[in-house]
């Protein structure tokens, strides 16, 4: 059956420049095991399916990777916010665009400068016992003492290190670490910079093999959060990621009023078409 598909770039500050997302439109009928063998055939970090919601939100989707799926992911929501507007989509509230996905309702705004998630609640906040971020420091190849702090945040390690110069020479250890270990750095720019922090992403797959995310809207959501509650950043700020990966992505991070964090950034259409699944 052919449907309709998108391929978007989220967070790019240009053409080509952030995370891209495949999203299958109409995919009502797909199994479980035809969507993730899609998802695994796009080679993409994620590839998202739209369906009709099941608990009055605008629209369902369900977020697979290359070897799992999610119940929430930042980049693919915002991304898949965009390819259902693209395809027509027309939500219930003109003030609010409604997301269906297995976290939960979440709720996406419009705004000049794009669009915008409301951050999920964290699922987990602790400081990290000092073995682990032993571990931790192994992998990324720097000593311990260069972390300035460092918690754990929903499934993401958050470390900080002393400034964007630092993160950007991190130069993590080959080889396979387990599987699901997420770690995620950040460190200031100077006041004088467009953007507030630099951050990158490092995430292992089922076989314990690293990658690195050109642009993680999830860990960012979680991140502006911790720096805030530890005094370290004002709101709003933008973050820079996927500098080493050859990206140049800009993420926006903001609260309202009522302390919810959002996140936002670009989302460009780049490829649209059909597939035949």
């Amino acid at each position: 059956m052919r449907r309709r598909f998108y391929q978007i770039d989220v967070f790019g500050s240009g053409p080509f420049a952030g995370n891209p997302l495949a999203v299958v439109v109409d995919a009502e009928g797909l199994s479980t095991e035809q969507m993730a063998s899609f998802a695994s055939w796009t080679n993409l970090s994620e590839t998202t399916f739209i369906l009709r919601p099941r608990e009055g939100a605008d629209y369902r989707v369900r977020i697979f990777s290359l070897d799992r799926e999610y119940p929430f992911a930042g980049h693919p929501t915002l991304g898949s916010c965009q390819a259902w507007l693209s395809s027509g989509g027309i939500p219930k509230r003109d003030d609010e665009i409604t997301q269906e996905c297995e976290a939960g309702i979440v709720s996406v705004h419009r705004s000049m400068d794009g669009l915008a998630f409301a951050a999920p609640r964290l699922t987990r906040a602790e400081p990290v016992d000092e073995p682990f971020l032993a571990r931790v420091a192994g992998i990324l190849q720097i000593r311990r003492e260069e972390i300035v702090d460092s918690h754990w945040l929903s499934e993401w390690v958050a470390v900080l290190l002393r400034d964007a110069t630092a993160v950007l020479a991190i130069e993590p250890a080959g080889g396979l670490h387990g599987p699901d270990l997420n770690i995620g750095i950040a460190g200031p720019y100077p006041a004088s910079c467009e953007c507030a922090f630099e951050v990158r992403a490092f995430f292992s797959d089922a076989r314990g093999e690293f990658r690195e995310d050109p642009a993680t809207g999830g860990f960012n959501a979680c991140l502006a959060e911790w720096l805030f509650a530890t005094r370290r950043t004002v709101f709003p700020y933008i973050a820079s990621q996927g500098s080493r990966v050859g990206r140049n992505s800009r993420l926006n991070l903001n609260r309202d009023a009522h302390g919810g964090i959002w996140l936002g950034g670009s989302t460009t259409v780049c490829i649209s078409g059909e597939v035949d699944i």
